[in-house]
């Protein structure tokens, strides 16, 4: 666990409080700003706290590119993420080694690092949701966890970075309206569904930081939120870290949530909620705001407190930390490069094949890559990125490939991504298409989207300011796919996206779809081996992959009701968990004990490999609680289980009394009496999924014998 010891905690606090109490009050005010100053006399340096590291250092130059957020959750591989953490955290302090040499305090050059991105995924349309590890809160929570424990480290004194759990809370679109919206939500749909994977990054990886939400909650806007920050977040869960606000979040309070009438006010509800920090510049209203009897200073003096205790774990003030030392050649090294194009294979998911995949180099002479993401960096990125020293795109992944074999690559943009035409006419490559599709043994199309479709609140695009309208791929993608399904002899889709698509028709229409999501920079390699069969597909959905948006309420309806696979009722395309494989996997599982009691109820699993490959298979437990307004089933524990062709291994699972329980409308952890059933597979419980599966779960009867709240 990435955990400073206590003693440490103490000793870090009693300095920084020390310090504070040397300082003027326009000094202190200097600090609670995220480009915070220097103070000569104090020897305090000048420090920007403003850095990111969704997928890889960002916006700090050359670093190793992971796969975005979204495809880091579709590995259900806790290990593997915390891994990434860890070399994140190695380049990052490689980098700020560098900086510090050359006194270089610029913005993206220090060691508070704004991720990850907690939020769940509830809706497809929103534009930020890639930058998340899906719908599950779950998943989303031991995915986080393990991520902030690579970044903050293991020393028992001092932080590696800082991680920040954001964006807190129920916070997940429209972004057009962020800065206004008041998410209305229900105690139980709060507890149950948007704070979990909060709670858990707070009291298990103990991160340092955590960043409110730009919209209100409940009435009240998240960075000023006595309810969210004080109540739950410092009062009810212990959080002794320091809080940011979003970038301008507080000036939003009087310009747009109008909760207050001026900066001053703005600063006062803020500040008082103990939201330590501001992105932007409404804090240096707070010495005016003190000035006047607005604000008391002693409030001030605990944010400072709080910061600089946060930039002492850092080992700022000492004179040395154990990775003063990592050298600058650590950055996007061989072995961090080989590890993101680890990711990027146990990520991508294969959603269809009906026998066309593994492709068999021996009977092709010729492969066609046809569509607007197929020579893409920027369809490898996602956003919040940083750049890689080499992108290997989907076309020059098989073009690497089958230039080994002697197979002609052919190639074709095909369309824009979002423009009727390339060039000048309309549909002008469609001629191109067509005789790409004549010629080759097999057609590959890459299509989707990338960070100018989907993204933050973003002008252009999509017309949504970074949301989607609907789940087609826009422009003329679709006639394009058409062409190909119709035309090619063999057809296999590459979905380059970062959130779920209507693939309705081309699931009818494709021999084989993988769902590639944004794969980072050796992402094209991936694919590439992968559709030959060098590897098996190892990737699960981490979303609910949904027929239509009728599916779906309203956008900017906060409720869970027919969300995410826990709540809807309707059958999905693809659901929650799957993704097939070109191994079978032999599953079988048994309880110890059917009745639930304070020991809670050990799950032995064995799994099989019965394929040809080397390969993995990620074991998932599910829970039904047969009660009213329960979830449909929830992801209660998940293991990803390496295995050689013909191997077996035996792991457990735990199930605490905890993962029986649900929320109850008043917010209060509840297990039932009753009855409750525990699925145990490699998906959901349910027909869609096994009837996609071939492969249906064991099922278990678990009896609770009395109700108490937790």
């Amino acid at each position: 666990m990435a955990n400073v010891k206590e003693k440490y905690k103490k000793e870090f606090e009693e300095r920084a409080r020390a310090l504070v109490s040397q300082m003027t009050l326009e000094e202190k005010v200097s600090q609670i700003i995220n480009k915070a100053s220097e103070i000569e006399h104090l020897g305090i340096k000048e420090y920007d706290w403003w850095n990111e590291a969704l997928h890889g250092v960002a916006r700090a130059g050359v670093a190793t590119m992971f796969p975005q957020a979204i495809a880091l959750g579709a590995t259900f591989d806790t290990e593997l993420v915390e891994r990434v953490g860890d070399v994140i955290s190695t380049e990052a302090r490689a980098k700020f080694n560098a900086s510090q040499r050359v006194k270089d305090y610029k913005g993206y050059k220090g060691l508070t690092f704004w991720s990850p991105n907690i939020n769940i995924f509830r809706d497809p349309r929103w534009g930020r949701g890639h930058e998340t590890y899906g719908e599950d809160p779950y998943l989303t929570s031991k995915i986080g966890v393990a991520f902030i424990n690579g970044l903050q480290g293991y020393d028992e004194k001092y932080l590696k970075s800082a991680g920040c759990a954001k964006h807190f809370a129920v916070h997940s679109g429209p972004e057009g309206i962020r800065s206004s919206f008041n998410a209305r939500v229900s105690q139980r749909d709060l507890w149950e569904t948007y704070l979990p994977a909060f709670e858990a990054c707070v009291k298990e990886a103990q991160v340092e930081g955590v960043m409110g939400a730009y919209n209100r909650t409940n009435d009240e806007p998240c960075c000023g939120s006595p309810t969210l920050l004080k109540g739950i977040l410092r009062d009810k869960w212990g959080f002794d870290g320091y809080v940011t606000s979003d970038c301008e979040a507080i000036r939003y309070f009087h310009e747009y949530h109008k909760v207050t009438k001026e900066p001053m006010e703005s600063v006062k509800l803020a500040v008082e909620n103990t939201c330590d920090l501001n992105c932007g510049c409404m804090y240096q209203h707070a010495v005016n705001a003190v000035k006047s009897g607005l604000l008391e200073e002693k409030y001030i003096d605990e944010c400072c407190v709080r910061l600089f205790t946060t930039r002492m774990k850092l080992g700022e003030f000492d004179e040395s930390t154990p990775w003063d030392n990592i050298p600058y050649s650590v950055v996007a090294c061989p072995e961090h490069r080989a590890l993101a194009l680890e990711c990027a294979k146990k990520s991508i998911v294969l959603l269809k094949n009906n026998g066309a995949l593994p492709l068999d180099k021996k009977k092709i002479k010729s492969i066609g890559v046809i569509g607007p993401n197929a020579d893409s960096r920027a369809a490898l990125q996602g956003n919040y990125h940083g750049i890689a020293s080499r992108y290997v795109t989907a076309l020059e992944g098989v073009q690497d490939y089958c230039e080994k074999e002697g197979i002609r690559v052919y190639y074709s943009q095909g369309c824009d991504l979002i423009k009727p035409t390339t060039e000048w006419y309309d549909n002008d490559r469609l001629d191109e298409v067509r005789e790409i599709c004549k010629e080759c043994d097999v057609v590959i199309g890459v299509f989707g989207l990338d960070e100018s479709l989907e993204g933050e609140e973003m002008p252009g695009g999509l017309g949504m300011q970074g949301d989607k309208p609907t789940l087609s791929f826009p422009g003329i993608q679709n006639q394009i796919m058409k062409e190909i399904s119709e035309n090619a002899k063999k057809s296999i889709l590459v979905s380059m996206t970062g959130s779920a698509m209507d693939l309705s028709w081309q699931d009818e229409e494709f021999d084989a779809i993988i769902q590639g999501w944004y794969p980072g920079e050796r992402g094209g390699e991936a694919i590439a081996k992968a559709i030959f069969g060098e590897f098996s597909f190892e990737g699960k959905l981490p979303i609910t992959f949904y027929k239509s948006l009728e599916d779906l309420p309203e956008f900017t309806n906060y409720e869970m009701k027919d969300r995410t696979y826990r709540y809807m009722t309707r059958e999905p395309l693809y659901p929650f968990g799957f993704g097939l494989s070109y191994n079978s996997y032999k599953i079988s599982a048994e309880l110890d004990v059917l009745e639930l009691t304070d020991k809670g109820i050990n799950v032995t699993v064995e799994v099989e490999n019965k394929g040809k490959l080397q390969g993995s298979e990620v074991v998932q437990a599910y829970v039904k609680a047969h009660s009213k307004d329960a979830p449909v089933m929830s992801l209660r524990a998940f293991k990803r289980v390496e295995l050689m062709p013909g191997e077996a291994k035996k792991i457990t699972l735990h199930l605490g009394k905890r993962d029986f329980a649900l929320y109850n409308e008043n917010g209060e952890l509840t297990l039932n009496e009753g009855e409750y059933t525990v699925f145990v597979g490699n998906g959901q419980g349910t027909q869609r999924a096994t009837q996609l599966t071939k492969n249906a779960p064991a099922s278990f009867t678990v009896a609770c014998k009395e109700t108490e709240i937790l």
